[in-house]
């Protein structure tokens, strides 16, 4: 298939611009007739190693601290960018925004895997980390509803756009990033630390809101106290991009680019060769959007504005979730190694189904200690999927097309089911007025994914697909 292939250009840092580059890998043994060959994942020292799991997680950890921080103060943003006359409606709104912002994020899926498999992991997240961070930034800068009038909700639109747009690639990219680095028997640990940096970056977010919740009135967070943890973007963003331009490429990647085998167009050869796998990764990725933006970014919310639990209350029970959540999610990446995806990703969707409901009946006593622990069996459930998914996706595409797949499928997915999460939940609960209606929601997700899974095949035991 050569007619499909093209030389990649010379990559700083890739095995194109040299075997050393400072990263600490070792260097390449030379094949017959002197040629450099690229070291294989084998090869890699531990500390490297250790380095890319430290540049993963805090770069993702940046972006989705940034994505995140606008669902925690969704109630609050509301209230600055649309006119109050409706509470509801004004909610509807701000979580319109945040789903809107998502319908990008198939189209940056399409661009950050062409820049990631054309060019590299490393070039596309070092850029994807940028734009995200200076988006974020720019949240904190928009005058409210009252100062500029219908202005403030469209340049709000606008950035969470180009938020979503940067999300794209940041997931997909971190993913493959580890995973291609990782021993082959330790690749669904390592990509755990992805879910789990998303966790932290919730947490903090979670943590911030709280800590403003308390320690300001309910004017001086709504005048200035909201656009604080926004402001924190800039920094962040610049120490996460320092760190990731500090290594060289996955050892995978550096492979292909030497042997001349990368497509020019992945996106074209992933929809003519691996259909089936981006349906199948679509499917199982829905429980990963439902649930995750529903337990982890919508709950506080839900928790304040439909079962009018405190602020503060709501804000700390998610926190300490989130933090049962991080040493769940590793415990999974450890339990998919041994027992493979598969098995995981079903019983995860079986709980969902069996439990959900239930939980969400639970939340209405208004009891703080059991909402904290209805909290942790949700999250605890959702690691079941979000440990295993990042593996299992990345071990489905080649690695060709293997940051592509990944992206479409995981970015697909949200754009029509998690970004909307948040937006159906409270929709649904309007038209129903039922609150139970998000877990219902939920369930469904869960059914699909079930079904989507029952159709993979096991990835855990077998070699990373090269081509």
């Amino acid at each position: 298939m050569k007619n499909e292939t093209s030389s990649v250009a010379a990559i700083p840092g890739s095995a194109h611009a040299g075997s050393k580059g400072g990263s600490g890998l070792p260097d390449a043994t030379a094949a017959p007739g002197g040629t450099p060959k690229p070291a294989d994942s084998h090869t890699v020292s531990k500390d490297t190693r250790r380095r890319v799991i430290t540049a993963s997680f805090i770069g993702n950890f940046v972006e989705w601290f940034d994505y995140a921080v606008y669902g925690y103060l969704a109630g609050i943003i509301s209230t600055v960018f649309f006119p109050a006359s409706d509470r509801q409606t004004a909610l509807l709104a701000t979580f319109g925004v945040f789903a809107v912002s998502f319908f990008v994020r198939p189209l940056g899926g399409f661009i950050w895997g062409h820049i990631g498999d054309r060019l590299g992991r490393k070039q596309a997240l070092s850029l994807s980390i940028v734009l995200m961070s200076v988006a974020t930034f720019c949240i904190a800068l928009i005058p409210g509803y009252n100062t500029i009038g219908v202005m403030a909700p469209v340049l709000l639109l606008l950035v969470r756009v180009v938020q979503g747009f940067s999300a794209a690639g940041e997931y997909a990219g971190a993913s493959a990033f580890l995973v291609e680095y990782a021993p082959a028997n330790r690749r669904g640990l390592y990509a755990a630390v992805v879910p789990a940096s998303t966790a932290a970056g919730l947490l903090l977010g979670s943590l911030l809101a709280a800590l403003l919740s308390s320690v300001l009135s309910a004017d001086q967070l709504g005048e200035w106290g909201w656009r604080l943890p926004f402001l924190l973007a800039a920094p962040m963003g610049l120490i996460g991009r320092y760190i990731r331009t500090k290594l060289e490429d996955t050892p995978a990647f550096r492979e292909m680019a030497a042997k001349d085998t990368a497509v020019k167009a992945p996106a074209f050869a992933m929809f003519k060769t691996y259909r089936k796998q981006l349906i199948i990764a679509t499917g199982a990725v829905l429980l990963n959007a439902v649930g995750f933006y529903v337990i982890l970014s919508y709950m506080p919310t839900y928790l304040s504005e439909e079962l009018h639990f405190g602020a503060a209350e709501s804000f700390l029970a998610t926190t300490i979730a989130l933090l049962s959540y991080i040493g769940f999610i590793f415990l999974t990446g450890i339990a998919s190694d041994r027992f493979g995806r598969k098995r995981m990703l079903i019983t995860a969707s079986v709980l969902f189904v069996v439990l959900t409901v239930p939980a969400f009946m639970l939340l209405d006593t208004g009891n703080f200690l059991v909402i904290v622990l209805v909290q942790i069996l949700l999250g605890a459930m959702l690691t079941l999927n979000d440990g295993t998914l990042p593996s299992f996706l990345a071990e489905l595409f080649p690695t060709r097309v293997r940051y592509s797949g990944f992206a479409v499928s995981f970015n697909l997915s949200n754009a029509l089911f998690g970004g909307t999460a948040p937006f159906m939940a409270t929709l649904l609960i309007g038209l129903t007025h039922n609150q139970l209606a998000p877990g219902w929601y939920l369930v469904a997700a869960s059914v699909i994914s079930l079904i989507a899974v029952l159709f993979a095949v096991e990835t855990s035991k077998k070699p990373l697909q090269q081509d």
